[in-house]
């Protein structure tokens, strides 16, 4: 298995053009059982590094990765600037997996919202927003909706419940901290159900911010933080200065690896965690 990951790196370097890509850091033996590879991605409207359109290489990323879950942000649904495509359904088709797309967004004649991809049948999916309180702003403008994407994926391990989610893009932190709180009793109330519960996405802030030390404070796990390679910066993907995108782990799940992968298919580097499930 890991010699077969090593395999599938080295093609991605050569098939994708992907910048500074190493191999994936195994040698021999098998992959830990119960292992979940998860892929947390802004897909930039399906548009590369440069602005040109991409749709297929991002297919090409979650198949060629072995991922078995991909929550994907910044996805259009039949936008003029996506040349009317349904970029859920077409990457759906591209990559055999099954879909759950969620949007607050009237954009550009369609949709644009979220998407979680997974190998597995996907049970149900439930769209949540994320409200903030106007009340206490200066600001003439409304922040744009967000929301929170639910899925209940039918793994061979159980139910895995995965929240994918892309939250405000201001400035400052105001509106993003009252929607990670909103964030962090969705998970707390899927946790007295559900024994697996991950939750991922462009969380537009640092890991010293005041906003991801809530989601830890809500017995979430940083993904990279306990188990990743080097700084993990996902954003700008010409000049890497920040680590915005994350993966989360509820109660027993613990991580193996996680790294974002080097490439140009968009202007955010995508994640990759590698999950080992409880027995």
């Amino acid at each position: 298995m890991r010699g077969r990951v090593i395999a599938l790196s080295a093609a991605i370097c050569l098939g994708l053009a992907l910048a500074r890509c190493t191999p994936a850091p195994f040698v021999g033996g098998a992959a830990p059982a119960r292992t979940v590879r998860v892929l947390v991605y802004n897909i930039h409207a399906g548009k590369d590094a440069t602005g040109v359109d991409n749709l297929a290489a991002v297919a090409s990323l979650i198949r060629e990765t072995g991922a078995d879950i991909a929550l994907l942000q910044e996805v259009d649904q039949r936008t003029r600037r996506s040349a009317n495509t349904d970029q859920p359904a077409v990457l759906a088709q591209h990559t055999g997996f099954h879909v759950a797309f969620g949007s607050l967004l009237d954009y550009d004649g369609g949709k644009y919202g979220i998407a979680i991809l997974s190998r597995w049948p996907i049970a149900t999916d439930t769209l949540f927003t994320l409200p903030v309180d106007l009340r206490d702003s200066a600001s003439a403008r409304s922040p744009e909706p967000r929301g929170a994407l639910r899925a209940e994926v039918m793994s061979p391990y159980g139910t895995i419940t995965v929240f994918n989610t892309h939250i405000d893009a201001s400035r400052d932190d105001r509106w993003r901290l009252q929607q990670v709180r909103t964030l962090s009793m969705l998970v707390g109330d899927a946790k007295r159900t559900t024994r697996l519960v991950l939750l991922g996405g462009d969380l537009n802030s640092t890991p010293e911010s005041e906003v991801q030390a809530t989601l830890r404070a809500a017995d979430l796990r940083d993904a990279h933080r306990e188990c990743g390679l080097g700084e993990g910066l996902t954003f700008r993907t010409d000049s890497l200065i920040k680590r915005i995108d994350y993966l989360y782990l509820g109660e027993g799940m613990r991580c193996s690896r996680a790294e974002p992968l080097g490439t140009r298919v968009s202007d955010h580097l995508p994640l990759m965690v590698e999950v080992i499930l409880p027995d």
